[in-house]
């Protein structure tokens, strides 16, 4: 099932005890550094709020929307938060490490806008490196340190791990990336059925700051790392409806609810539907419906 998960609901999952550790000092951002022998053998597919890096050491599939990748060697996993993906253990035989940043954690370096159009983290990129003997042990090495740093008093500790995290990332760069990806034999019904499941999880809006994400074909493409073509294809040969089409009809369905079913006023119903102006709203709502937002409000069929 599409979800997102936070950097909070990440540790609720994943190491509850600890509750959500403030690594790092105000403004600096949140990093931490785990073992993968206490991951679980299959994670959800969903976007995340936060980066991460893995060095899978343990056999599996990688799912994305439209392609897998079966790991069957070391590997390192690089995952930004736009990109859903999940994960499928072959057996509980699994090592490594992996580390998870948020984006301001990552600004406080000076190479941020050159990584962010790398291989790497990009959108259409090559997340997945597999890594012989020598280049296991170099990024072991790193991961090794990092989780020794990160238990220290040292007061320059995060800027030592991000400095570590640089150099991990700078090794990466001078490897290969995998190309033996596999498509979906059923790939337009995937896609589909996937962007109907981030469509609706972008719902219900709870108040106008927590506003609409994701607007347009273009940005569910983005999020599910496919082309806009291919998604608009998927979907129309799967439901009957355009992509454009659907998207509309779960606005105008939650417009709905929230015109009879709160007091928001209309400059908050549109702010938090994502659009930029209230005008815009109420011309959209009307195009849509025959009928204004007002008048629906007023009068409530």
């Amino acid at each position: 099932m599409q979800e997102s998960e936070s950097v909070k609901s990440f540790y609720e999952r994943y190491a509850p005890n600890l509750g959500f550790p403030c690594v790092g000092t105000s403004g600096m951002g949140h990093f931490n550094v785990f073992s993968r022998e206490e991951c679980s053998l299959l994670s959800p597919y969903s976007r995340r709020d936060y980066y991460k890096i893995s060095l899978i050491i343990g056999k599996g599939k990688l799912h994305y929307a439209d392609k897998w990748i079966y790991v069957d060697r070391p590997a390192l996993l690089f995952s930004n938060p736009i990109i859903p993906y999940s994960w499928e253990a072959d057996n509980d035989e699994q090592e490594g490490w992996f580390c998870l940043f948020t984006d301001q954690f990552l600004q406080n370096g000076s190479r941020l806008g050159t990584l962010q159009e790398s291989q790497l983290f990009k959108i259409g990129g090559t997340p997945v490196f597999f890594v012989d003997g020598l280049q296991q042990n170099i990024i072991s090495d790193i991961f090794i340190k990092m989780m020794t740093e990160i238990q220290s008093d040292y007061i320059h500790k995060y800027d030592m791990l991000r400095a570590y995290l640089y150099l991990m990332i700078h090794e990466t760069m001078k490897m290969q990336p995998a190309e033996n990806f596999e498509p979906y034999q059923n790939a337009s019904q995937r896609v589909a059925s996937l962007f109907m499941e981030l469509l609706e999880r972008q719902f219900p809006i709870d108040s106008p700051e927590a506003f609409l994400k994701l607007k347009t074909p273009n940005d569910y493409a983005q999020s599910l790392s496919i082309h806009v073509n291919s998604l608009n294809r998927s979907v129309k040969e799967a439901t009957g409806k355009t992509t454009s089409q659907q998207i509309t009809a779960r606005i105008i369905q939650e417009a709905n609810a929230l015109l009879k079913h709160t007091d928001w006023n209309i400059s908050e119903i549109a702010y938090g539907l994502g659009f930029d102006e209230p005008a815009y709203f109420t011309n959209y709502f009307k195009r849509q419906t025959g009928t204004t937002p007002n008048a629906l409000r007023t009068h409530p069929v």
